[in-house]
């Protein structure tokens, strides 16, 4: 069997750039020879993204947490039996824009679940499976917010420009999300890094090009964005 890949998360609330950074390290690693893949979640397969489509529109209406967070739970299943272990047995780098850590913080801090209930469903989903390296992107939620709206207005794609049921939700929400995910990153401060998302693109592009080569030895020039 070839050696395992490597699963890389990138997490954060809305209008954080991470969207970004997931293409430039794409690029970045795979200029440097890594075989990596992109992926997103809720989504990466055909059968999560109908589930996707199903939670995060503006239609979708009001779901009970437990119900959302099983919602998100299901996606997530399907992205890991489907793509995310067999790319990873095949020895491929996989670059996910959200994963686990999103319920955490959504549905856990955000939607009030709580930690207990998530980490049960969790581990009948994926066992003791996590990221090798999960990169927090933080931002002030009013900023990031009006840059995630705008983004949402500008963008060509008619099924993303809707999804926009969480920027929806409301100011306080969003800070239960920041310190949410602030919080998990403390708690998996092993794989967990901090990434100050009010800095530049080629800024945090390199920090994370850096952080990479720090931790496996696999070195990468920049990519550039634009």
């Amino acid at each position: 069997m070839s050696k395992k890949g490597l699963f890389i998360t990138l997490e954060g609330g809305e209008g954080t750039g991470k969207s970004t950074q997931v293409k430039l390290l794409h690029a970045a690693l795979a200029a440097a020879g890594v075989d990596a893949l992109m992926t997103r979640e809720p989504g990466g397969t055909p059968q999560a993204e109908r589930i996707r489509n199903f939670i995060i529109q503006r239609d979708a209406g009001h779901f009970d947490p437990l119900t959302e967070a099983l919602l998100m739970m299901s996606a997530r299943r399907e992205h890991l039996v489907d793509k995310i272990w067999p790319s990873l047995e095949k020895g491929q780098w996989v670059i996910s824009d959200r994963f686990a850590d999103s319920t955490r913080a959504f549905q856990g801090y955000g939607m009030g679940l709580g930690q207990e209930t998530i980490d049960k469903i969790y581990a009948l989903v994926a066992g003791d499976f996590q990221p090798d390296l999960t990169f927090v992107f933080d931002i002030d939620p009013e900023v990031g917010l009006k840059r995630s709206m705008k983004q949402l207005a500008v963008t060509s794609n008619a099924t993303e420009s809707t999804e926009d049921r969480y920027e929806r939700m409301g100011l306080p929400f969003h800070r239960r999300l920041r310190d949410g995910f602030l919080e998990i990153a403390r708690h998996f401060k092993n794989r967990c890094v901090i990434i100050d998302a009010t800095q530049d693109i080629q800024t945090i592009h390199r920090q994370l090009l850096q952080t990479i080569a720090a931790r496996t030895g696999v070195t990468a020039k920049e990519a550039q964005h634009g």
